[in-house]
């Protein structure tokens, strides 16, 4: 007979080995705009942008089951508040941070409508609509947006005190951002709003059933969904110092959702991984061929989903499960030794002999046939 047994002390072996981690994802991160040259550490920021507008998309797609070919928009959403206000009112750069976050928070609700009617095919065509119908809108507000011409914004100027150049003043406002953004999102999957996400994602119908109000849920997706998407249009209008229409097409929207499709789908780390994918490949793909970079592009993205199936996330598991063997199974299993195997033979040989008789049932010589008169004393 085989026993179940655990192994003693694997969670607390676990955060000592997450603590060690994330000290030394932290030193690297911190160390890196000291190493880099000027326009590494540029590449570098770009990538902790497009990780928190993936963090908003995650929420939609990856955990809500939705699927949204827009999310381009709401970035250019955010991108544009940021720049309106720095040139038009004159305002700091940490004020257009909530201004942003707020409007696409509001933007994502009202959008979220369609979302309560709509799925699949259907849903990715009305949210692609909105991203093929914002670029124009933006050029003829030539007044507020500057039209085609875009609008120019200065950067965050570092203070004297920190010594930094404005590239690491950049570098290190924008990973802050980045760090809380990612924060609030895993909080908010480890709530109860994470937990009708997903409940949702799995099946709509039972979540129903469990008290789950699959309309709220849905629009607060969105919302959500927009709001990280409006917080990175505004780190992006402070790194890069320039909005423009056509800065924010309909292939930022597709490009986007590849980047997250390519992180990993449903995982906390595929916003980072998949922001990497959006900032390095396009310019590796255009270093390879000058004539058809979006061909090179595209072949790459086969060959990690082909590598990866469920993104680069999972890749580590992936390998470490084809080198590492599985361990045994826990559950109990009979015994298989030549005595244990011969005992069972002779018992399913000679049932009668290992069966005890039952103490109710009178014995075959004592047993009286039916019907039979009733014995006297004499007898």
């Amino acid at each position: 007979m085989s026993t179940i047994t655990g192994a003693p002390g694997t969670v607390r072996a676990r955060r000592p080995r997450a603590a060690l981690t994330a000290l030394v994802v932290a030193a690297v991160v911190g160390y890196a705009p000291f190493y880099l040259v000027p326009f590494q550490v540029f590449q570098l920021t770009m990538v902790l942008v497009y990780a928190v507008a993936l963090a908003g998309l995650n929420l939609l797609v990856g955990f809500g089951g939705q699927i949204s070919l827009g999310h381009g928009a709401f970035f250019a959403a955010g991108a544009y508040t940021a720049a309106v206000m720095l040139d038009r009112y004159g305002t700091g750069h940490l004020a257009t941070l909530p201004a942003a976050a707020a409007g696409c928070f509001l933007l994502g609700l009202g959008f979220g409508v369609p979302a309560l009617r709509l799925r699949g095919l259907y849903l990715a065509l009305v949210t692609l609509s909105f991203a093929v119908f914002l670029p124009p809108l933006l050029k003829r507000l030539e007044a507020v947006t500057g039209g085609s011409m875009g609008l120019t914004v200065d950067k965050p100027r570092p203070p004297a005190w920190s010594g930094l150049a404005e590239d690491q003043w950049t570098y290190f406002v924008v990973l802050a951002v980045t760090a809380v953004a990612l924060l609030l999102a895993r909080n908010l999957l480890r709530s109860r709003v994470g937990r009708a996400l997903r409940a949702m994602r799995d099946d709509e119908g039972a979540a129903e059933v469990m008290g789950v109000r699959p309309a709220l849920h849905k629009t607060l997706a969105f919302a959500w969904s927009a709001m990280f998407a409006g917080v990175a249009g505004c780190l992006y209008t402070w790194v890069i110092g320039f909005v423009s229409p056509d800065s924010f097409s309909f292939v930022l929207s597709v490009t986007l959702l590849a980047g997250l499709v390519v992180g990993g789908l449903g995982s906390l780390y595929g916003p980072l991984l998949g922001g990497a994918f959006v900032m390095y490949v396009p310019s590796v793909s255009q270093d390879v061929s000058e004539a058809a970079p979006g061909v090179v592009f595209g072949l790459l993205i086969i060959v990690v989903m082909f590598v990866a199936p469920t993104g680069l996330a999972g890749l580590p598991a992936r390998v470490l499960g084809a080198v590492i063997p599985r361990p045994p199974r826990t559950t109990a299993t009979p015994d298989r030794t030549p005595e244990a195997v011969s005992a069972h033979g002779a018992e399913s040989a000679s049932p009668a002999r290992s069966r005890p008789s039952s103490p109710q049932a009178p014995a075959v010589a004592d047993a009286e046939p039916v019907g039979a008169p009733p014995r006297t004393e004499k007898e």
